[in-house]
């Protein structure tokens, strides 16, 4: 909960401003007196005619008052957005610097240009020239411009695109004097940001690629949809409204169609929408559209030459504006060439295409001959999975593709680990090309810093429990439930059966599943998937599934384990995946089969035992030391909702009574503002099945 007392405390500068003009406007009764109707108004409002009478002091009194009270509004709104943004990422003194030099330049240089173009014809500057205006707005949206410097990629990018975004809108339509003193202010707040940090401003050219070419094109169609939405608020005072002839303009200012607005916007969002996935239809149509629209704005713009037309300015922005978009089309056309989803599926080589045995054979041949560091990679041989390879490179990387997120899983399967930064670098290569967003999930720390060498992000998702076991003994007080399961197992007669499941009999089979299906429908939740399998996965010949069978053939427990190939292809050890118990059974099954195929696999000669990874659940003891984004809090609410359904946080700690080493297993992706998406294609990879009903359910615990 956000406590009042500790916002003051934190942001300072902006709470003393906040209550300043509160204040003020009750003092002066401009909270519900518009102060532009009140003689106050040529004694605070700052503009030219203040500063040619040598109402200086304008710039500071005038900054703490809205011309009209509806204005107090955005003011209060932005002040507390805006400002304490900048002010949480620059510190109150900074921050105070950033608020004066924005506010004093964009009012000042604003008025400068005014009085330089006033009465030579342009009818907006002269007009503007005879305003006063009032309020903080330039400052707190000048001083967040020039906090976004503090900002890491891509989220700086995007903060800035959209605060000139918006003040480029405005400045069109509106054209008010607050506008063009917004405009000059952001763009100083830009320049400024750098200094306030201790860097000089630098700008850096490089070449664009296929995802910049993708956003600039959808960006333009963005841009495009929120001028029509904005165009039933344009006033007859723009800086090209006023270029227009009286006809001209009266017709711009009608009512629009309702409906055909929201037809365009919606056509403009869904070409925006496609032509950042890379449709090759898509892109198509925006082409034609711009080809046939530029055309005849060109020739309307010969016709207003050629017959003397007021509004040529305004004519030749909107013109200048389409031949942009359709250069930035024309240039980029090599970045447009995905197909539909519905083409895509039935395309050879795509990812979304389905895998077939053919190659589900091949990536367990390769796991076997190349290995990998990823002790839980057997589970990329899944039948579930895709797989990405590489024509110049021996491996592959397994991958889901759900809601546009390509989730790959584990590390990249290769011999070297040259080859496997090689995969991680192509496969995301291959799914931005196809509009696709990247992300790995349960990589190691390997593959984690790969991807932060790529500037991706990490968060730990699940910790991995290891058992080396040519250490491993069950003596000292820390092992006495192991000891204690072995005992009770003998004196009751229940030993291990520790074979491949489908070479047991079909009576212990039936069992088996019986058993799986009971604690199913006890979870009230479909079984989840992905990286937690079933019956189904334990049916693998290369797995072998762990029995505690008593003297009268009844299964008390069920375990699998799935094999480990380390670099190389050597197989090393086993990994654990399904855990069931019998209900009602023998007390300490999971204890007895977990210890004995422990000391099964030593005598054989592996050298470890993964008892695999407890999704969303960590040691609070671990430190990895790599980033950690404030994300953490919404995993550990999801793990915390599912806590009673699953248990993952009961099975971590139930894995800590065989005294493991704790391996964090991470979730590396690229963009976190994809955050959203990748939870969801998550949610979707686990629970395939699940219905409305079943989600419902699920969000109904965690409240």
């Amino acid at each position: 909960m956000i406590r009042p007392r500790a916002v003051m405390r934190r942001l300072p500068v902006t709470s003393a401003l906040l209550a300043v003009i509160l204040a003020l406007s009750v003092a002066t009764r401009t909270l519900w007196d518009p102060l532009i109707d009140r003689s106050l108004h040529t004694s605070l409002g700052y503009g030219l005619p203040a500063f040619e009478s040598g109402s200086w002091w304008t710039l500071v009194a005038g900054a703490f008052f809205a011309v009209r009270p509806f204005q107090y509004v955005p003011i209060i709104v932005g002040l507390a957005v805006f400002g304490g943004f900048a002010e949480w990422r620059l510190g109150p003194r900074r921050y105070a610097v950033a608020l004066g030099a924005c506010q004093v330049a964009g009012v000042v240089v604003a008025a400068g240009i005014l009085w330089v173009t006033r009465d030579h014809g342009y009818v907006w500057t002269t007009t503007l020239a005879r305003a006063r205006d009032a309020g903080p707005s330039a400052a707190f949206l000048g001083a967040a411009a020039a906090a976004t410097v503090t900002v890491t990629p891509p989220w700086r990018g995007r903060a800035r695109t959209l605060l000139v975004a918006y003040v480029v809108l405005f400045l069109i339509h509106m054209g008010a004097l607050a506008d063009l003193e917004h405009l000059l202010s952001v763009g100083l707040g830009l320049a400024l940001g750098p200094f306030l940090v201790g860097r000089r401003p630098t700008l850096t050219r490089r070449q664009l690629t296929r995802r910049d070419f993708r956003l600039l094109a959808s960006g333009f169609f963005v841009v495009a949809a929120a001028e029509v939405a904005l165009r039933p608020f344009t006033t007859a005072d723009g800086p090209f409204m006023v270029t227009l002839s009286p006809d001209a303009r009266a017709q711009e200012l009608s009512d629009p169609d309702l409906a055909f607005g929201v037809l365009q916007v919606v056509l403009w969002l869904w070409l925006a929408r496609s032509l950042y996935k890379g449709r090759r239809r898509a892109w198509r149509w925006a082409v034609a559209l711009l080809v046939v629209v530029l055309g005849v704005q060109v020739a309307n713009y010969g016709w207003m030459v050629a017959t003397g037309e007021p509004g040529l300015l305004a004519a030749g922005w909107e013109a200048v504006g389409n031949g942009v978009g359709l250069l930035v089309l024309v240039l980029g056309r090599y970045a447009f060439r995905n197909p539909s989803p519905r083409r895509a599926r039935r395309t050879r080589g795509s990812l979304v295409a389905p895998a077939d045995d053919d190659q589900r054979e091949q990536a367990t041949a390769l796991l076997r001959e190349e290995g990998t560091v990823n002790r839980l990679a057997w589970m990329t041989t899944w039948p579930e999975n895709r797989w990405f390879t590489s024509p110049d490179r021996v491996g592959y990387v397994a991958y889901r593709v759900h809601a546009g997120v390509a989730v790959g899983l584990c590390d990249p399967v290769a011999a070297d680990e040259e080859d496997r930064a090689a995969l991680l670098v192509e496969f995301a290569d291959r799914v931005h090309a196809q509009g696709l967003l990247p992300c790995l999930f349960t990589v190691s720390s390997e593959a984690c810093l790969h991807a932060r060498d790529l500037g991706w992000h990490s968060l730990q998702v699940a910790e991995e429990a290891v058992i080396e076991l040519p250490t491993l003994d069950f003596v000292g007080k820390a092992w006495q439930d192991v000891r204690t399961a072995l005992n009770q197992a003998g004196r009751l007669g229940i030993h291990l059966s520790l074979q491949p499941l489908a070479q047991m009999p079909r009576g212990l089979q039936m069992q088996v599943k019986a058993i799986s299906s009971e604690w199913v429908e006890d979870k009230g939740l479909p079984e989840m998937g992905f990286t937690l399998g079933g019956v189904d996965e334990a049916m693998d010949p290369a797995v072998r599934v762990g029995l505690a069978v008593d003297g009268e053939s009844t299964v008390h427990g069920v375990t699998s384990w799935m094999p480990i190939h380390d670099v190389g292809g050597a197989a090393v050890g086993w990994t654990l995946d399904v855990m069931r118990r019998l209900p009602g059974g023998f007390r300490y099954s999971m204890e007895f089969l977990i210890a004995s195929a422990c000391l099964s696999f030593r005598d054989e000669g592996c050298s470890v035992v993964s008892l695999s990874g407890a999704p969303l659940a960590r040691s609070a003891a671990n430190d990895d030391g790599l980033d950690r984004g404030t994300v953490d809090a919404f995993l550990d609410r999801l793990g915390q909702t599912l806590e009673p359904y699953y248990g993952f946080r009961s099975l971590l700690a139930f894995k800590a009574k065989f005294q493991p080493a704790h391996h964090p297993l991470y979730l590396v992706f690229p963009d976190e503002a994809a955050l959203p998406r990748i939870g969801l294609a998550l949610s979707r990879a686990y629970l395939p099945d699940a219905g409305v009903r079943d989600l419902v359910a699920l969000a109904r615990t965690g409240h």
